[in-house]
């Protein structure tokens, strides 16, 4: 009989192109994933991949493995889903994805309150900027910010909350400098490779035309608290933070909603329910901070 396990490892390198990409992907070591590999070839009595100079390539019998594999990978997703769809009890793991930013400076407290108020359930937090499937169920809940409505998956269920603003913020020492007197053009702090951004060359501010630039948001937030420029933010971060303010001239722009998203058939059980009410009443509180209304621009 074949095991379920070593296809999973088959289909992770076959994605991946590699035993290491896969091994990471899986978060095992290397040896586990040529063992049960190999495990799977003995099964069969066939290769079904072939090494080469540029990484792992299916063999004729690897490719029909992969299209009953994925067969398999799909029965197995549903079968999880609908067992966990009638769980009834608020106890078990919840997984959750949501935005760095989102998790880091603003939900994080509230994800306390629900541990604490359910202390049988086992909180998986997945922040990353990356799209979680959920009919997979490589999560059980998303938090997302979506910005047309009509690319959210039909199979999903949703309840959509607060719309989310971005603004330009600089340090309130550098604004201060600025009103002082000081002439000298100030940097526009990005992420991105795309030259200067439009919002750059809005407000009353002359920017420099050499942007600063930052490898992630945490060190965008960290060099805009040191004065180095102006960058562009989340309402709710720029807002929140004592050492920051609004860069006159420039009012916050909408970036869209924030909705909670689950499956259909996951939604049925009591711990993504509970989650999903508890979220929805903390977000809609946090509506005018999300908005960019929660102050006056400069």
């Amino acid at each position: 009989m074949i095991d379920w396990d070593d296809v999973r490892y088959f289909l992770a390198v076959a994605r991946a192109g590699s035993v290491r990409a896969a091994a990471e992907r899986l978060a095992v070591n290397h040896a586990t994933v040529l063992r049960r590999v190999a495990k799977l070839e003995q099964r069969l009595g066939a290769g079904v991949f072939e090494k080469l100079p540029t990484g792992y390539r299916l063999t004729t019998a690897g490719e029909e493995v992969l299209e009953f594999a994925e067969q398999m990978e799909t029965s197995s997703h549903q079968l999880e889903t609908r067992v966990f769809g009638r769980d009834r009890s608020a106890r078990g793991l919840l997984r959750l994805t949501l935005p760095p930013f989102l998790a880091t400076h603003l939900f994080m407290p509230d994800l306390s309150d629900f541990a604490r108020l359910h202390p049988e359930i086992e909180i998986e937090i997945m922040s990353t900027g990356e799209v979680a499937n959920l009919t997979n169920r490589e999560a059980d809940v998303a938090i997302r910010f979506v910005v047309d409505r009509k690319t959210l998956p039909l199979n999903l269920h949703g309840l959509m909350g607060p719309e989310l603003a971005s603004g330009v913020y600089l340090s309130r020492d550098l604004l201060a400098k600025w009103r002082a007197g000081a002439q000298r053009p100030i940097r526009p702090i990005v992420i991105n490779d795309h030259g200067i951004p439009d919002w750059a060359r809005a407000g009353e501010i002359r920017t420099a035309e050499v942007p600063f630039r930052t490898p992630d948001a945490e060190a965008q937030i960290a060099a805009v608290r040191q004065g180095i420029g102006l960058t562009r933010l989340p309402c709710f971060v720029g807002d929140s933070d004592p050492q920051l303010t609004r860069a006159p001239g420039i009012l916050p722009q909408r970036n869209g909603v924030l909705w909670l998203l689950t499956h259909g058939e996951t939604r049925k059980t009591k711990r993504v329910r509970l989650f999903m009410e508890f979220a929805s009443h903390r977000f809609a509180v946090y509506a005018p901070l999300l908005a960019g209304l929660s102050v006056s621009s400069n």
